[in-house]
């Protein structure tokens, strides 16, 4: 059986916080996007504190094995806020024991701590096991999600 521990990241966990890059990497099969132009230690720092951005990383024998990156947004309509899970992702050895439903439980107390009424998350069409998860966890809605560049460049 394998233990792990879940911890939220803080202003000076920058080697946990490139754990968990490395982590997001791997598991999207995307390191570039993730390890390329790796952020200083300067905005880490930075980022990290920001009350605004949640970081939370599941560890098993000390080394990331799983990682949620997340925003706070605050709604303009009433004073309340709303969670954005942008990455969750799961070691394929560590995927099937429960990393990534834990993980959404470590972020619901922090959730409610800054006025968060809900988190909501997008999953992919085909990615059949995060559907399967976030259906156990929440209420489905269908939408459709757009990228407006913001520049010429393409996406």
């Amino acid at each position: 059986m394998m233990e792990y521990q879940y911890r939220e990241l803080h202003r000076g966990d920058n080697d946990l916080y490139f754990q968990m890059l490395d982590c997001f990497g791997k598991a999207f099969g995307d390191l570039k996007t993730y390890n390329g132009q790796r952020p200083d230690d300067d905005y880490i720092t930075e980022l990290l504190g920001r009350d605004t951005f949640i970081a939370l990383v599941a560890l098993n024998r000390g080394k990331v094995v799983g990682a949620i990156a997340a925003y706070v947004l605050e709604k303009f309509e009433q004073p309340l806020s709303e969670v954005y899970i942008y990455d969750l992702a799961v070691d394929e050895k560590h995927r099937r024991h429960g990393v990534a439903t834990q993980l959404i439980e470590h972020l619901k107390p922090i959730a409610r701590d800054k006025k968060a009424s809900v988190i909501y998350v997008q999953a992919d069409y085909g990615d059949e096991p995060a559907i399967a998860l976030y259906t156990k966890l929440g209420i489905r809605e269908d939408v459709m999600h757009f990228d407006i560049p913001v520049s010429e460049d393409k996406l």
